[in-house]
């Protein structure tokens, strides 16, 4: 059960008013009254500067982890002694909890993205971190420890301060430094130690043991166009299916099956289809199979999955964006060899007996798709990809839009 907001001042203000601002700057309300119940709606900071003092000092340097100050209200701040106390007090708080959200889990949460940018990290209670900074020594470090510590994110920092310094300046690198920064952000603290990593940027697939890399291979990726990119999300692979059957998605059926029928009777028997009884495609399996001989089961709501491809030119290409969304893998037997702890002899003998099976994991497995422009390659060099579905510019925005 909720607390009840004592009857205070502050308490009043921040339960009374829809919409809380200080000099023209808006305010979390749900962050201050999570925060302010903690402290019964009291005052926090008036007897605190020495914590003041350095969490603004934090909130200042918000530009070395790639976020603007003013996303914090860095310019009042800097002016907020000549504003009334109270206002005082909810700037202040509320700086640091915002500042401590977007380290927490981006400056662009989840419900601020588009509908297939949907990474975010566990939920961390930023009003127990900041109470927690409180009764530091210091209270910088504590929100600070909120950002990642991936040797990405690492990286990426260097090279912000490196190409802010001007030894090289490029502002393209820049931008997608920065950017890149935020989607380190929107990852889960820490990292699945065993886990499929496909950076659809790189057009390439990992599987890290034990937080190492042990297995490297090309995929095939969506198109750059609207409709047909490849998501961000995160999911777990619980099987693989051998010689699977596609049903084929109801758009791509309406789009490109179907008029190829109208044209041609014979187009279904010619490419071993049949028609269900609900009007959907399915596709036999088989060699020729749109799913080639293996596809990894993978429970997502965009219905994009790993699988194999008869079509294994298409790896020989430096523009692999030619898929629906689902992530075609180069070497598909080697990795199924891997998730479920087998010979690739063993996986060879599944497939090789024709018919549809599952082999469940031991373990299901973590498996990401993220779209990340700047990384850190597995020899531990910042790599640059180009932002072919034009995603970047946006969060670049809005992690210099004052909100």
């Amino acid at each position: 059960m909720r607390a009840q907001p004592a009857n205070t001042e502050l308490g009043n203000l921040i339960n009374g008013t829809p919409e809380l601002e200080v000099s023209g700057e808006h305010l979390n309300a749900e962050l201050l009254r999570r925060f302010y119940v903690r402290h019964s709606f009291e005052p926090v900071w008036t007897t605190r500067q020495a914590q003041v003092n350095a969490l603004v000092n934090a909130v200042f340097r918000a530009d070395t982890q790639g976020l603007d100050p003013e996303l914090f209200h860095a310019n009042l701040l800097e002016r907020r002694e000549m504003l009334a106390p109270l206002d005082r007090e909810l700037l202040l708080s509320d700086a640091f909890l915002s500042y401590a959200d977007a380290l927490a889990r981006g400056a662009v949460p989840v419900e601020l993205r588009k509908d297939d940018e949907t990474l975010t990290p566990e939920p961390i209670d930023v009003a127990a971190v900041l109470d927690a900074a409180i009764g530091s020594s210091n209270p910088a470090v504590v929100i600070e420890a909120l950002a990642p510590t991936t040797p990405t994110y690492q990286a990426l920092r260097q090279a912000l301060q490196m190409y802010r310094s001007g030894n090289i300046f490029s502002t393209d690198r820049l931008r997608k430094i920065v950017v890149n920064l935020e989607r380190q952000r929107w990852l889960p603290r820490p990292l699945p130690k065993e886990r499929v990593w496909v950076n659809v940027a790189d057009e390439r697939l990992i599987f890290y043991r034990a937080d190492q890399p042990v297995f490297s291979t090309r995929v095939v990726v969506g198109e750059d166009v609207e409709g047909k990119q490849s998501p961000e999300f995160r999911t777990m692979i619980d099987a693989s299916f051998f010689n699977p059957p596609w049903v084929i998605p109801s758009d791509i059926a309406k789009a490109e099956i179907l008029p190829e029928i109208s044209h041609d009777p014979n187009y279904l028997a010619q490419n071993k289809m049949v028609m269900l009884a609900n009007g959907e495609v399915e596709q036999l399996p088989g060699p020729d199979a749109g799913l080639g001989l293996i596809m990894f089961d993978m429970p997502n709501r965009f219905e994009v999955y790993l699988h194999d491809t008869p079509d294994r030119y298409i790896f020989n290409r430096d523009n692999r964006r030619i898929s629906h969304g689902c992530i075609r893998v180069q070497h598909p037997r080697e990795l199924a060899a891997l998730l479920t702890k087998q010979s690739i002899n063993t996986i060879n003998q599944e497939i090789a007996e024709g018919s549809t099976s599952r082999s469940n994991l031991p373990i299901p497995v973590p498996v990401f798709v993220v779209y990340q422009t700047a990384f850190l390659d597995t020899n531990g060099t910042l790599q640059f990809r180009p932002d072919f579905y034009n995603r970047d510019p946006e969060i670049w925005q809005l992690l210099h839009r004052r909100p």
